[in-house]
Order: C-alpha cells, then sequence, then structure tokens
C-alpha cells in the first residue's frame, strides 16, 4: 500500500520573522501526524534566509515528543559540506532519540551559495565527496578499531586512542541496524543517481519541481541499477514529489496559480533565480522578466490544485504518467496569512482525495500482477 508524505525544503520569503517559519513549519509536521501521513522531510541549507533550516536533525528532534507515529527524513543532509564523522555521530543519535523513526536523506548539496562558502563549486568533485562520505559513515558505523581512511576528500583514524572497557575510541551505532535507510534526491531525466541508488539499494525521492517525463524515467534507470547489482527493485522505495493544494473550487486555484506574487509563482522564481546562480550566471545578469514568465510556466506545470475532485483526476493521470510508487510526498509552501486554507488542504488529502488515489493504485497493482 502507498503512503502518503511531506516534503518542506522549506521555502519562505526572507523578510519573515524566523521564529513564526519555524512554528509554521513544525505546526505542519504535527498536524501531518494527527493525520496519519506517513513522513515528513526537512531540507538543509546554510547560505540562504528564504530556505532557513540549517539542520533537518535540530528542527526534527524539536518534534519528537509531540507525534507519535511520522518518520522523519533529512531532505538532505549535504555530504560534501560536513565531515563525515560529525554526521554519523548525529545521524546516529538522532536515529536513537527517535527510536528508529528516521531515514537518512543525503546529497550533494544544491544551493549554490553553500557550494561557495563551503568551496565546493564543482559537480563532479561534491559527488564523488558525497559518495566517500557515505562510505565512511556506514564504515564508522559498522567497524570496530582500529581503522584509518585516507581518501581523497576526507580522512580519519581511530587507532592508538582506544580503551574498548571504557568505551573510549569506540562510535555510537544507529537505533536501526545495520544502519536506518538511506534516501537520495533525483532530479534529470535518466539520473545516473538514481542508477547508483539502485545499485546501493537506497531508497529514491523525485522532486516536486520536476517534470513528469522526467519523473517517469527515474524508477527504470533505478531498476537498471538494482538489476545490474543483482537486487530486485521494490517500488516501495520511491518517493514522488508534488505540490498539492486542495481549494473549494477551481477558480479558487486558477486566481493563485495566475498571480505574479502569489505563493507559487515566488517559489518558482527562487528556483529559477537559484538555478541560474547554479549554473554560472552573474547576480547582475538574470533577467528577471524571463524568470518570472518561467516561474508562471511551471507553476501550471508542476503544481496540482483545484477542487478534490479536480485534484484526484490529475494525480490519478500523474501517476499513470510515471507508473506505480511508493510514498506520494506533498509539498509545504509558505502559508503566511492563508494557514487555515492550507492546514485544511492538508486534512482533505488525507482523509478525502488519498483513500481512492491509493484505491485506484492498488487496482493498478493488482491487474498488472495478473497480467
Amino acid at each position: 500500500m502507498a503512503k502518503l508524505g511531506l516534503f518542506m525544503m522549506p521555502l519562505h520569503p526572507p523578510s519573515r520573522d524566523f521564529a513564526d517559519v519555524l512554528e509554521e513549519n513544525r505546526q505542519l509536521v504535527i498536524l501531518a501526524d494527527k493525520l496519519g501521513y506517513a513522513e515528513a522531510w526537512m531540507g538543509e541549507h546554510y547560505t540562504s534566509t528564504a530556505e532557513p533550516v540549517t539542520s533537518p536533525l535540530l528542527f526534527n528532534a524539536s518534534l519528537i515528543a509531540e507525534t507519535t507515529q511520522i518518520t522523519f527524513g533529512s531532505g538532505v543532509i549535504s555530504l560534501p559540506q560536513q565531515h563525515p564523522v560529525v554526521v554519523a555521530g548525529h545521524a546516529a543519535l538522532f536515529d536513537h532519540l527517535a527510536r528508529g523513526r528516521f531515514i537518512f536523506g543525503i546529497g550533494s548539496g544544491g544551493l549554490s551559495s553553500d557550494w561557495e562558502i563551503f568551496d565546493n563549486l564543482d559537480h563532479k568533485a561534491r559527488a564523488m565527496a558525497m559518495v566517500e562520505s557515505i562510505d565512511l559513515i556506514q564504515k564508522v558505523w559498522s567497524e570496530d578499531p582500529p581503522w584509518s581512511h585516507e581518501g581523497e576528500h576526507f580522512t580519519a583514524r581511530i587507532e592508538d586512542r582506544v580503551l574498548p572497557e571504557m568505551g573510549i575510541g569506540r562510535f555510537i551505532r544507529p537505533f536501526q541496524q545495520p544502519h536506518p535507510p538511506i534516501a537520495v534526491s533525483v532530479r534529470g531525466a535518466n539520473s545516473m543517481t538514481a542508477n547508483f541508488a539502485g545499485q546501493r539499494g537506497w531508497c529514491m525521492l523525485s522532486g516536486n519541481f520536476v517534470p513528469a517525463a522526467d519523473i517517469a524515467t527515474h524508477w527504470p534507470t533505478y531498476a537498471a541499477g538494482a538489476e545490474k547489482a543483482g537486487r530486485k527493485a521494490d517500488p516501495s522505495v520511491w518517493r514522488v514529489g508534488r505540490s498539492v493544494l486542495i481549494t473549494d473550487s477551481d477558480a479558487e486555484a486558477e486566481a493563485m496559480l495566475a498571480d505574479p506574487d502569489g505563493v507559487f509563482s515566488w517559489y518558482y522564481q527562487y528556483l529559477g533565480a537559484q538555478g541560474r546562480l547554479a549554473n554560472g550566471d552573474a547576480p547582475a545578469s538574470i533577467d528577471w522578466d524571463a524568470v518570472k514568465r518561467e516561474a508562471m510556466e511551471k507553476a501550471r506545470e508542476f503544481v496540482i490544485a483545484g477542487t478534490a475532485e479536480t485534484v484526484l483526476d490529475r494525480l490519478i493521470a500523474f501517476r499513470d504518467e510515471i507508473g506505480d510508487f511508493g510514498t506520494l510526498m506533498l509539498t509545504g509552501h509558505d502559508m503566511e496569512g492563508t494557514q487555515a486554507m492550507w492546514h485544511r488542504s492538508f486534512t482533505r488529502m488525507a482523509e478525502d482525495v488519498w483513500p481512492k488515489l491509493n484505491a485506484y493504485m492498488e487496482n493498478k497493482r493488482g491487474a498488472q500482477a495478473a497480467e
């Protein structure tokens, strides 16, 4: 059976009060837990006051005692930006505090200003550092000292100062054994990351701002990687993101999508500007008219909004285009002045639309299994 989840970058206008933003995001996770959402993912960014959560583990830790069943995902911890031993320690500790309600989402980093501040501007080097980091993290979690690591990007050793009977030199291991589920986010069509995740047996998350046609390539690419490694690919490990808003009328949804100063337009303007910086454009050279025009187009392409009936129809079409998946991740958008509307939407999704969509997906699985 497929599941319903929540994904927050989070992304808010930088003019908003930080404490208000944090509490808004916390309340959304608490609501999702009460509604039966299976997962809540939080992003990590250091150098943007529009994406202000610097540690998904710290943020999620504040919610462990205020939730009962929801699993927390780090979406994602950018491994090239921290020493693997530090990440291993924090992730293992969180896994214990959450009693295993944890998915360890990792990546190479997606914010260009983070790349700059950490001197990680080389895309290939970041990717290789991510792989080296996760290998070292798993080594820390599984091997007793003495051991050493001399890599291209990181070094670590624990050989001489070890007193096992006193616990000195030993490293805490995760609550989940041998380790929490590992997940990566994927974006481009025929993603090499998807193939690599399939080989490693990791979970995969397709972003909410990715075209459906590209997402449709992610699972076949993942499955090919799994087959190469002699693994059987299970779609339950695939998370798929989408922005969904259930409104009282289609006209209300249309007005929000058409608003050049609305929440969806601003969201994609931010992503468009960030994308240009990531591609090497200087801030002064950004064509803002083009950014705004493209943002409006992307909002219409990527956001599923309207009445419950409209949203259900569009989600069914989306599922049929991309194929079977395990968890639908709904995007948490900025809610300033509209929190009641958004909370009502998340509630209606869980109580009305999701049971119908899930039943449709189950029927499709049954029909395909019978073929």
